[in-house]
């Protein structure tokens, strides 16, 4: 692993026991899904009654708008707004720059030299970023070259259209060269088996686990996330300001 430190989160929480399950591994950021087309989708008081301790809270929003996200962010007790849809730099302002994740999907541009100049765009309008498979809504996009080689089954995944937890893996090499202007996370498909290997390659900021760590959509498997982040702890803890 080439960072000695970096963020831990666990995405797509719907139950108490698997947040303190991962609040009892280390979690840093815990994420609830606010999109209703997710099987991971969790209503705004039910996460609100979930007790996250200190770790940050994150809600991962795909079509609503700054109103509304910046309302169910007051109701869900929420800390971070994790954009994932078609959001623009305006509505990440409104909401505040401290508090968005802007997720992007390094399979819609043609180099990571066009993907940097995107993170540069948004850099003033972000705290973090989030590095997801495939294109956004899980559809190609137009005219762009896929150089992360797996546009194929990104597209019949569905990847992207469902705020994350699609298990479909970036090809980490690619994002070695990466010099992110913010910290960011990488997603994608993590598991135990998948994760030692991604770290070798790439140098994140964080983590962010999801559908490699359930027993099925929505539940989390305290096995298989003990197998994810065990081989974490020698490293040093992030600290979180």
């Amino acid at each position: 692993m080439k960072k000695h430190s970096f963020a831990i989160k666990v995405c797509g929480i719907t139950r108490q026991s698997d947040l303190s399950t991962a609040m009892g591994m280390g979690a840093h950021f815990c994420g609830f899904i606010f999109h209703p087309g997710s099987p991971r989708y969790i209503a705004p008081s039910r996460a609100a009654a979930l007790d996250s301790a200190l770790i940050r809270r994150v809600g991962v929003f795909v079509n609503q708008n700054a109103e509304e996200i910046m309302d169910i962010m007051k109701t869900a007790r929420l800390e971070f707004a994790q954009l994932h849809g078609a959001h623009s730099l305006d509505c990440a302002r409104r909401i505040g720059p401290e508090k968005v994740i802007r997720v992007l999907w390094p399979d819609r541009y043609e180099s990571v030299d066009t993907l940097q100049r995107e993170m540069e765009l948004w850099a003033d309008s972000c705290a973090w970023f989030l590095l997801d498979a495939g294109p956004q809504g899980g559809e190609a996009p137009e005219g762009g070259l896929h150089i992360l080689g797996k546009r194929d089954v990104c597209h019949r995944a569905g990847a992207g259209s469902q705020g994350g937890g699609h298990g479909v893996s970036l090809d980490w090499t690619s994002l070695a060269s990466l010099s992110s202007p913010r910290p960011w996370f990488l997603a994608g498909g993590l598991s135990s088996a998948s994760l030692n290997r991604a770290l070798e390659q790439c140098s994140p900021d964080g983590i962010d686990l999801n559908s490699g760590v359930e027993a099925i959509p929505g539940q989390k498997s305290p096995q298989k996330l003990l197998a994810a982040l065990k081989p974490l702890t020698p490293y040093t803890p992030y600290h979180i300001a």
